[in-house]
């Protein structure tokens, strides 16, 4: 039985800002097909500043549901575009999801998981479907569910939703954009993949890495 405490979601929040550091180019190139090329920038940005926050917490005496909600106000300060809101959200659904908790098993975290998801889907009103990040996310989360309900426990819990957010990038791209700045472009976005989507795998899978090895 896996157990995660503060220190593992520190370390999973510095796990998350480095690889997005690493892909931040990627990140603006597919952004400047149909967005304003800045996707990787605000992504490194926030996850910085999250970790930095975190880290300076108390690991020994602090809940996760308060390392949660210090990254989402500190992802909130430092980006300001779609993105900023949207993984605060997500982040503080996490945490009322882990509330009370001072360590969290593998059920605790698939359910933080989930949460952070639905977080991202109800403040941005997406759907499946509409080339978003929730064409990532939300398979993830419920590939995440459904394997640990076959008992795979936590490890293949977050390899699911690893696969499943990369194949749900991969679809964004046989999908015309219907939200967010690149829906202007129509069917012009054809054949790209969403950078939300594109960075939501970044992020899961350093999850998954940080926090399963």
């Amino acid at each position: 039985m896996t157990t995660i405490d503060t220190a593992h979601l520190a370390a999973m929040f510095a796990a998350i800002a480095d690889a997005m550091s690493a892909d931040r180019d990627r990140l603006c190139a597919l952004d400047g097909v149909i967005g304003d090329a800045d996707h990787g920038i605000a992504m490194e940005l926030g996850f910085s500043a999250a970790r930095d926050a975190v880290a300076a917490l108390n690991a020994g005496t602090t809940e996760p549901t308060t390392l949660l909600n210090t990254a989402a106000r500190s992802f909130l300060n430092a980006v300001g575009a779609s993105s900023g809101p949207l993984y605060a959200t997500a982040f503080m659904r996490g945490a009322a999801a882990v509330k009370g908790k001072t360590t969290l098993d593998e059920a605790d975290m698939v359910a933080m998981f989930q949460a952070m998801a639905k977080g991202i889907q109800d403040r941005g009103k997406a759907e499946t479907g509409e080339k978003t990040m929730m064409d990532a996310w939300a398979p993830a989360a419920t590939a995440a569910g459904e394997a640990l309900a076959a008992g795979t426990g936590l490890a293949g819990s977050l390899a699911a939703a690893a696969e499943a957010a990369k194949a749900g990038a991969e679809a964004t791209k046989a999908m015309i954009a219907t939200k967010g700045r690149a829906a202007r472009l129509g069917e012009r976005s054809l054949g790209h993949m969403d950078p939300g989507a594109a960075s939501a795998v970044t992020v899961i899978e350093a999850m998954r890495i940080a926090l399963t090895g």
